[in-house]
């Protein structure tokens, strides 16, 4: 959830969180509004309603020009009653807020935190008008409302999944960022598409001209004389012509086709590689965070049949392990009830931060590598799913890209680098998996990172 804690003579920053972690924007001009926490300096940032929590204390002596309501205000007050667990106050802060002429960045934060809240009451229409307002009009990131753990309970209802597949295919009710984004990591796995559409529309537009000259060439064959072209070669011209526009054209529609489906697939491995799991050792991580060092492989289906297949991929656990398989099970219907603690917010246990890049200093590496071996260790057989609804949800949307039926029983092998390796209907066959996967140390293994 946004935080948006403004403090005085101190720059207000906002931060959007991505795939690879979360970057910062430069800060925009802060105005005097309440202080509320002179102790520490806040940021605006969409991300977890966790860090509005700590910005609850006394604040020092304030101007009369301090006193005055705007917009900031109001989000601030709101993010403060937020934490408190007081909703519904909240919700009358951020509308006020919107009602106070606020600025692009002010009314963002108070749509953002206002799709938050009715996303906590279950209000998932609501949530996403707040949504797609803010990413219409005031440029929010579509990976924002996918990263967002505090909007878990949203993107596992039916109207995320609305509000994403028209983020994906675009529209000047949604916005294009979120579609250009899929289309710049589908340039980057079809990388000839465009020159092949390039093609196609050239060849085309050569064929079309090439007929335009054509047809009253066959008209004067037809009609006979001294000067008239041959009649059987007109038409053979003729005839390549329109057979290339066909062909062409065809070529450019199942390019266009296919974009689509590679869009949708990336767009569902992005859910994917956030939805969360509990370790062994009781950790919270994304899947985004067990890449390179895991192959999940998802069983889906009801209890026994599930329970089943763990006891037998017991019997090859040995092998299994070396190629670094890890068990996620997920039963059919054990999302559909979900239980919400009403604990206030920032409570909720969060995945842990995802890991520097490699590109930066080295104190920052020994951090990673540090904390990816810890990760390492602490990663068994098994893992448990943490919102099952959701999980259930990408499932069963997998199923309908696949052509199965939804909620039959299913597995899905996933590969190292996080993308679906292959599925099929029922249990798998764990001999064959022993024998399908390369261990971990094996070089296949190392080019599939």
């Amino acid at each position: 959830m946004a935080v948006a804690a403004l403090v005085s003579q101190q720059p207000l920053c906002f931060s959007n969180s991505i795939a690879t972690g979360r970057t910062r924007h430069k800060p925009w001009l802060p105005t005097k509004t309440i202080i509320l926490n002179p102790q520490k300096k806040a940021h605006l940032c969409p991300i977890s309603c966790s860090s509005s929590s700590s910005s609850s204390s006394s604040s020092t002596s304030q101007s009369p020009e301090t006193n005055a309501e705007t917009a900031e205000s109001c989000v601030n007050l709101g993010l403060s009653l937020f934490s408190k667990g007081r909703v519904k106050d909240a919700l009358v802060q951020f509308d006020t807020a919107l009602s106070l002429d606020p600025n692009p960045v002010e009314a963002q934060a108070a749509l953002y935190n206002k799709a938050c809240c009715h996303a906590y009451c279950g209000e998932g229409k609501k949530a996403a008008d707040c949504l797609r307002t803010a990413l219409r009009d005031y440029n929010l990131k579509f990976g924002t409302i996918l990263n967002d753990p505090d909007l878990a309970s949203f993107r596992a209802l039916p109207e995320f999944k609305e509000l994403q597949e028209e983020a994906r295919l675009g529209g000047e009710d949604i916005g294009y960022s979120f579609r250009r984004d899929l289309k710049l990591i589908g340039e980057v796995q079809a990388p000839f598409r465009g020159v092949r559409r390039f093609f196609s529309v050239a060849l085309s537009a050569a064929a079309g001209i090439s007929l335009f000259f054509t047809v009253p060439r066959l008209l004067r064959a037809i009609e006979g004389g001294d000067d008239a072209p041959d009649l059987i070669e007109t038409a053979e011209n003729l005839a390549i012509n329109i057979g290339g526009i066909i062909v062409f054209i065809t070529l450019f529609l199942w390019d266009n086709k296919k974009e689509e489906e590679q869009l949708a697939q990336i767009s569902r491995d992005e859910t994917l590689s956030r939805l969360p799991l509990r370790l062994s050792t009781n950790r919270i991580v994304e899947l985004v965070q067990l890449r390179g060092t895991v192959r999940p492989v998802i069983l889906a289906g009801r209890k026994e049949t599930v329970s089943l297949a763990i006891q037998k991929a017991e019997r090859f656990r040995t092998d299994l392990l070396r190629r670094g398989v890890l068990l996620v099970p997920v039963i059919w219907g054990e999302g559909r009830a979900p239980q919400v603690e009403k604990k206030g917010f920032g409570l909720a246990p969060k995945a842990a931060a995802a890991l520097p890049s490699i590109g930066e200093d080295f104190e920052k590496r020994a951090q990673s590598i540090t904390a990816k071996s810890k990760l390492k260790s602490e990663i068994r057989f098994k893992a448990e799913v943490v919102s099952p609804s959701e999980w259930e949800r990408w499932i069963r949307d997998q199923q309908k890209s696949e052509g199965v039926t939804p909620g039959e029983d299913v597995y899905i092998i996933l590969r190292l680098d996080g993308r679906v390796r292959r599925s099929g209907k029922g249990m798998p066959d764990w001999q064959q998996i022993v024998q399908e996967l390369p261990p971990m140390e094996a070089l296949l293994s190392k080019l599939e990172r």
